[in-house]
C-alpha cells in the first residue's frame, strides 16, 4: 500500500515524514525501521494487513489501569520500529527483517468481526511501534469503532507532528514508553531524542481526548536513579498533570543488553514512592509482584478502589459513573459501569 507522509527532495530522493528521523530514500531502499520502503517513486508500507499474530490480553497488561479495568483487549503488532533500543523485550518482532515471518493477511474488517466475535472491547496496536504501520492501524481503528470496539496505542511517541494527529485521532487510549528522562540515553541507547516524545506527550495531554498513561522501564545504572527519577516526575506532574497515570516497570535482561541485571523490586517501590513524593497521584510497578503498586487508590479519601494482583483484579469499589463508592471522588479515566472479568489470560488468537 502506498504510504502517506513524504516528499521528494531535490536530489531525486523521497524523504519519509512520518517520524523524526527524516529517512531519504533511493529506488529500493528501505527506511530505518524497515518497513517503510521506496518503491516506484513512491513511499510503500510493506506490512500493510500482515500481523505477527493475535493474541487476547487483560488491558492491565499494555499497561492501562484507567481504561475499561478487566476487560480483554485483542493485542496485535507487525514488523520493524523506528528506534533502536538495545534492550528491546519484543526484538524478534521489532527487529525483524524477515517480513514474510508474518502471519496470514488480516484485513481491517477481519481484525474488527475478531473482536466482536471474541468479545474484547478493545483492540491494541502493540508489540511493535503503530507509528511506523500508521496507515493500517488508522484502518483497523475506523473499523473497529464502528462496531463498537475501542482502540489502543501502544507507543513510544516518536511521531512527527502531522502523523501524529491523525493516529492519535484514531484511538480511544495510548500508553507511551517514555524510555528515559535524558537526552543522552536517548542518544546512546535509542539512536533517537527526547525532544519530540516530551512533544507528543504534552500534545496528547492538552490537544487531544486520548486517554493517557505513560510507562517507564527502569534499567539498572541506566535511568533508574534518585534524581532523574524524580525530575521525570516532576516533569509529569507539573506539564500532563499530577492524574496522569505512571508506571515503573522491571528490567530484564534481552537482546543486546544481557550485561544488566534484573531491576530489583526494591528500585521500583522508591521510584513509586518519589513519584508520588513529586506529586503524581498514580503510580504503579510492573513485571514484579507488588500488590501495593498494583492498586488505585482514591486520591480523596485513600480508599483503595480496585485491588489488583498481576492482572487480575480482586476486588472494585468503584461507582457506576467512575467515582469513589466512598466520598464520591471521580477517578481520572475511563470505566465502564461494572469491571471486566478477563483475569490474567493471555489466548492466542487465529483470524
Amino acid at each position: 500500500m502506498e504510504a502517506r507522509y513524504w516528499h521528494a527532495t531535490e536530489d531525486g530522493r523521497i524523504q519519509c515524514d512520518v517520524c523524526p528521523r527524516y529517512c531519504t530514500l533511493a529506488e529500493g531502499q528501505r527506511g530505518f525501521c524497515f518497513v517503510r520502503a521506496r518503491e516506484d517513486d513512491r513511499l510503500a508500507l510493506t506490512t500493510y494487513g500482515r500481523s505477527s499474530g493475535f493474541c487476547i490480553d487483560p488491558i492491565e497488561k499494555k499497561p492501562l489501569n484507567h481504561f475499561l479495568p478487566g476487560t480483554p483487549v485483542l493485542s496485535f503488532g507487525t514488523a520493524g520500529c523506528n528506534l533502536a533500543c538495545t534492550f528491546c523485550q519484543n526484538w524478534d518482532i521489532s527487529k525483524s527483517r524477515d517480513v514474510d515471518r508474518l502471519a496470514a493477511p488480516a484485513t481491517p474488517e477481519r481484525i474488527a468481526e475478531a473482536c466482536v466475535e471474541t468479545g474484547c472491547r478493545s483492540v491494541a496496536f502493540t508489540y511493535n511501534d503503530p507509528v511506523i504501520f500508521l496507515e493500517y492501524a488508522v484502518d483497523v481503528a475506523a473499523a473497529c469503532r464502528a462496531r463498537g470496539v475501542r482502540t489502543v496505542a501502544v507507543t513510544a511517541g516518536y511521531v512527527c507532528e502531522a502523523p501524529r494527529e491523525e493516529l492519535f485521532a484514531a484511538m480511544d487510549a495510548t500508553n507511551v514508553d517514555l524510555k528515559a528522562f535524558t537526552e543522552s540515553f536517548y542518544r546512546d541507547v535509542t539512536k533517537g531524542h527526547l525532544e519530540p516524545v516530551l512533544d507528543t506527550l504534552r500534545w496528547l495531554r492538552h490537544e487531544t481526548e486520548t486517554w493517557l498513561e505513560i510507562t517507564t522501564l527502569l534499567i539498572p545504572g541506566l535511568n533508574d536513579g534518585e534524581r532523574e527519577v524524580t525530575e521525570l516526575a516532576e516533569w509529569i506532574a507539573g506539564e500532563l498533570g499530577p492524574d496522569t497515570p505512571l508506571h515503573f516497570s522491571a528490567f530484564h535482561p534481552d537482546w543486546r543488553m544481557q550485561d544488566r541485571p534484573r531491576t530489583p523490586a526494591s528500585t521500583l517501590i522508591r521510584a513509586r514512592d518519589q513519584a508520588r513524593a513529586a506529586g503524581l497521584r498514580y503510580v504503579y510497578t510492573g513485571n514484579v509482584h507488588d500488590r501495593a503498586g498494583d492498586t488505585t487508590s482514591c486520591a480523596g479519601c485513600g480508599e483503595a478502589l480496585i485491588q489488583r494482583d498481576w492482572y487480575e483484579l480482586k476486588s472494585y469499589r468503584l461507582s457506576a459513573d467512575g467515582t469513589c463508592s466512598s466520598c464520591g471522588a471521580q477517578l481520572p479515566g475511563v470505566f465502564e459501569p461494572n469491571p471486566g472479568m478477563w483475569g490474567a489470560r493471555r489466548q492466542p488468537v487465529t483470524l
